[in-house]
Formats: C-alpha cells, structure tokens, sequence
C-alpha cells in the first residue's frame, strides 16, 4: 500500500537480516522495498527504491555505514538512516548522532527494538536501544558536576526533558512557556556549557541526570 512505510534493510550477515525481515514484515504498516548485503548495494538500492527508512550496519564490506550515510547526506536522498551495531561505544554513539542520525540499535537487542526504533524515526524522533543508553548514563561522574551551577533550575528542568527525548514544542507546552523561549534556553545551555554540534545537548542531556534544585 502506498501508505506503508518503506524500508531497506543492508546487513551483511544473513541470519539477522532474515531475522529483521521476519519482525518488521508482521507490522502491517511497513513495507520492505530491499535488502542489501554491502553498502555499495545498499547506495543503489537507495537511490533506486526511495525508502522512508534505511537499516544500516555500522560494519559492512564495499562501504561502511557511515560512508553511506554521508553519501546519502550529500545527495540529499530522503531516507531516514538507523544504524545496527553489535558496538556499545559512547565515542560512536555520539559520532552517530553528530551526523544528525536519529535511530541507534544495538545488534543483540535489534529484535526487541527494530519495531520501536523505525516508528520514533518515522516521527523524526530519537530512539536508543536501552542498553546504548546506559552506557552514556554510566558515564556519569559521581560527584557533583562544576557546571550543574551554571545552569538555572530552568536550564536544567529543560536539559532533563531533551533527555527525555522531549522536542521544544513538547517542551514548550509541558512548562507553559513558548517554542522561542526554548530555543533560547537551548541557546544558553550550550554557551554555558561550551558544546557545539547538532547531538552535542542530546549527548550531554542522556549522560547527565541534573539536579533541578537551586
């Protein structure tokens, strides 16, 4: 149906391609357009069937993920991107992100994840596989962080909510204040804190669970 969502899946290890296949086929609102074994393939496949949304291992042959990404950044092909990896690392997450890629599963939860991850994509919402997410809140520094007393208990009340995956229109309305006023709030915590990057504040907001008290 044209309604259904359209996906490629590019994985170079067939059982769990096969097993992706087999979970996103019993929703009846997605629609698998193609499957790729190596990036090369999966970079026409793309240009080709137009996909809603790409399934991209980190680790294939010809071309990697984050080279077709790019490619597919460059050429401004309308295809929402998730990477697949079997790696829990926070220094890929974040160069995930930075890209501006918005969907991240790891390999051993992908069956129990897939589902969710492409309908928050779909929504250009952010989806992390928990145990990606863990790791970025161990992270943590136990004692008290120098910057948590650069931020006003506004700031943090709304850094707690970006790591919610809160949008600053859903922000807005949930603290009754407008979509501007987040934007600015966004603004300073960034300045304050003295990070830049498109997922520098998601990062920042998923590894650090602020105290909200003066």
């Amino acid at each position: 149906m044209n309604d259904k969502l359209k996906i490629l899946i590019a994985d170079d290890h067939p059982l769990l391609r096969q097993g992706l296949l087999y979970i996103i086929n019993k929703n009846e609102n997605f629609n698998i357009v193609a499957e790729a074994s190596d990036g090369q393939d999966a970079l026409n496949l793309i240009r080709e069937k137009k996909p809603d949304i790409t399934i991209l291992d980190v680790q294939m042959p010809k071309l990697d993920g984050f080279e077709v990404a790019k490619i597919i950044i460059k050429e401004r092909l309308a295809t929402k991107i998730i990477f697949l990896t079997m790696f829990k690392d926070v220094e890929l997450i974040k160069k995930v992100f930075d890209l501006g890629i918005k969907g991240f599963v790891l390999k051993e939860n992908a069956v129990n994840d897939i589902v969710n991850c492409i309908e928050s994509v779909s929504e250009d919402k952010f989806f992390i596989s928990p145990q990606a997410s863990d790791i970025l809140l161990k992270q943590k520094e136990q004692k008290k962080k120098p910057e948590d007393d650069l931020l006003t208990p506004s700031e943090k009340k709304i850094i707690n909510l970006i790591a919610q995956d809160k949008s600053s229109k859903e922000i807005a309305e949930e603290l009754f204040i407008s979509v501007k006023t987040v934007e600015n709030h966004r603004s300073n915590i960034c300045k304050k804190l003295g990070i830049t990057g498109n997922s520098a504040l998601l990062i920042y907001a998923l590894k650090n669970k602020i105290s909200e008290k003066s």
